[in-house]
């Protein structure tokens, strides 16, 4: 059984994420091991609320009832916490993980509600609602990953938290014809107020060249975002964060690539060669070498601030004044 999860794993993320499935390969065996399980499960998730397997749409939007799927999701996500026996390998694999490296159960959650703002069919106003649904659906994902990695210090899980964060916005940057094709737009309105492009049309070919432009913006507000989470890389283990800044270098490329793309940033799925993966991988180890000397620094106070993090930091507090 422990195999097969690990197969699982290993294929989901190999056709769900080929981007990060790169950077993945450089961990230790063991920590290897619980994030490609975790990313299945994530993967999992998002494709059974949307009817999909694998980014695939395998059903017709009349046979999905994405809220009834949702609540079976927070049900399983439950009974994988306490200790109940998984038969869904995506489950399964998720508990192993969970239960290992004591990810916060709130943290899951978290998660599952980025997927109920897609449900809810929530739209966004201002970066700060657009960085709100980033946190969902990537930050909180950067916090787990990183519990695996035996981070604790919340200043820690804040720069991996804006890692997610810079993830997500070159996500959004790079999909925004495809999502809303789905029907779907991350972009502020108030961004797409100023470009003069309604957003019900935010995808039509007449408005490339506004759009292109709203795109490079958010490309440039990942970037703070970028560099907070470079300074958070040399408190994880040597080649974890290998794998982390060359995962980081390889997202950034794509945002980088989108820019310079301009309007024909979506003629085709922008992504990174092998040989520039390759590339960005070498750097990714020299990154992770220099980031052994010197000091992390204050992460910077204009970035935004997920939930629960003075909450941790309090308890940290607490617990040094017990000691």
């Amino acid at each position: 059984m422990s195999e097969a999860l690990l197969n699982h794993a290993t294929e989901t993320i190999k056709v769900g994420s080929k981007s990060f499935a790169a950077a993945a390969r450089l961990f230790d065996p063991a920590t290897r091991r619980s994030v490609l399980m975790l990313y299945a499960w994530c993967r999992h998730c998002d494709d059974v609320v949307d009817g999909q397997e694998l980014g695939s749409s395998t059903l017709a939007p009349s046979q999905i009832d994405p809220a009834r799927e949702l609540a079976i999701l927070r049900e399983q996500t439950a009974r994988a916490y306490a200790g109940d026996a998984m038969n869904d390998p995506a489950f399964a694999a998720f508990q192993e993980v969970a239960l290992r490296h004591a990810i916060a159960p709130r943290f899951a959650f978290d998660h599952l509600d980025g997927f109920a703002m897609d449900v809810a069919g929530a739209r966004y106003d201002t970066i700060e609602d657009t960085l709100r649904y980033c946190y969902h659906v990537a930050g909180v994902v950067g916090l787990m990953m990183a519990s695996i990695m035996g981070a604790k210090d919340p200043a820690v899980l804040d720069r991996a938290c804006d890692l997610g964060l810079a993830f997500q916005l070159t996500n959004i940057a790079r999909d925004i014809v495809d999502d809303a094709r789905n029907g779907r737009c991350y972009l502020p309105a108030e961004w797409l107020r100023e470009a003069g492009i309604p957003p019900e049309e935010v995808g039509l070919p007449r408005h490339r060249v506004p759009l292109a432009r709203v795109a490079a913006r958010l490309v440039d507000y990942a970037e703070p975002y970028y560099d907070s989470a470079a300074a958070g890389i040399q408190a994880l283990p040597l080649r974890s964060s290998w794998a982390i800044a060359t995962a980081r270098n390889v997202y950034r490329q794509i945002g980088i690539e989108v820019k310079a793309r301009g309007p024909r940033a979506w003629d085709e799925r922008v992504g990174t060669s092998k040989a520039t993966k390759l590339w960005l991988l070498a750097r990714g180890g020299l990154t992770a070498l220099g980031s052994r000397v010197g000091t992390t620094g204050v992460r910077p106070a204009h970035l935004w601030q997920r939930p629960g993090s003075a909450f941790e930091a309090h308890l940290d507090a607490v617990h040094a004044t017990a000691v």
